[in-house]
């Protein structure tokens, strides 16, 4: 599908248009570590808008679009929390940090804990002095 698909579609990756008109209206700032490219608008909202003035900001995902596989440090910029790029005001990464692991809910690798519906709907059986509610116990 490859052509057709970044025309019709935009739940896989940006669409051509929005990526032509990243390229015509706006100004690559950066990429973070999973290939997702950062933009900025040439001009600022117009007069009129509820934002007027203001730095327009966006991100074209490298991949599906999921708002979750948007790194922390570049979610402060697109929001307008810091002005420069994540590699000028971050300290270098911490040997004891995790890498970046996406939302995996609604997939097959999701956590199911024991008795979820998925893992065959048996949970443990409880301790202490917990019985079941029955109708016919009252």
């Amino acid at each position: 599908m490859g052509i057709l698909s970044k025309i019709f579609t935009w739940w896989d990756g940006a669409t051509f248009g929005t990526m032509l008109d990243s390229a015509r209206h706006g100004s690559h700032v950066g990429t973070d570590a999973q290939g997702n490219r950062y933009y900025r608008a040439k001009k600022p909202y117009p007069k009129g808008h509820p934002r007027a003035g203001q730095e327009r900001r966006w991100v074209i995902y490298n991949g599906a679009n999921d708002a979750s596989r948007v790194p922390a440090e570049w979610h402060g910029w697109l929001h307008g929390t810091h002005d420069g790029v994540p590699e000028s005001y971050l300290p270098p990464a911490r040997v004891w940090e995790a890498e970046f692991t996406p939302n995996e809910t609604g997939t097959s690798r999701a956590y199911r804990p024991q008795g979820a519906l998925e893992k065959g709907g048996v949970r443990a059986r409880a301790t202490g002095d917990y019985d079941a509610w029955s109708p016919d116990a009252s």
